[in-house]
This record gives C-alpha cells, sequence and structure tokens, in this order.
C-alpha cells in the first residue's frame, strides 16, 4: 500500500491532501504513478501539466521521475517552494 501526500496549490486543485493505493504490479516508477493516478482521475491532469513544476518526494526525500517504488512508501507531491 503506497500513501500518497497532496501539498499546496496541488491540495487545492485536487481538493483531498492524501490517499491510499494499492498499485498494480506493471508501476515500479515514480512515471508510472504519475500515468496511473492520470488514469485513475483526469483531474491530475491539471497538476502534472507538462506546464507546471511538480516536486515528488519519496519517504520525505526528493527523488526523480525514474526512481523505482516498491509499493510501500509515502509519496509527496509538491510545487517548488519559493522564500524570502
Amino acid at each position: 500500500m503506497i500513501n500518497i501526500q497532496y501539498f499546496a496549490s496541488i491540495r487545492e486543485t485536487l481538493d483531498r491532501d492524501q490517499e491510499e493505493l494499492e498499485l498494480p504490479a506493471s508501476v515500479t516508477t515514480v512515471e508510472q504513478l504519475i500515468a496511473h493516478l492520470l488514469q485513475l482521475n483526469p483531474h491530475f491532469g491539471s497538476v502534472f501539466d507538462s506546464s507546471r513544476k511538480v516536486l515528488v518526494a519519496v519517504n520525505q526525500t526528493v527523488v526523480d521521475h525514474n526512481f523505482n517504488l516498491t509499493g510501500d512508501e509515502e509519496v509527496a507531491f509538491f510545487p517548488p517552494m519559493t522564500g524570502g
């Protein structure tokens, strides 16, 4: 079971802050997870639109879309942070 967390504007767009999913065996990377989420809910398209930068963390470490998943992680999606 994978625990997915959504933060900031992504949480607002999806109207949810988290969910748990059992991943199909074919989903083994972050990129495949995103494709799976897009199949489950077309509203994810506005989050993962190529013009928007979305950061991904697995078990609280920022990773790229090629990162391998085991299916027992916490995955967080969040917009880039800015600060001053």
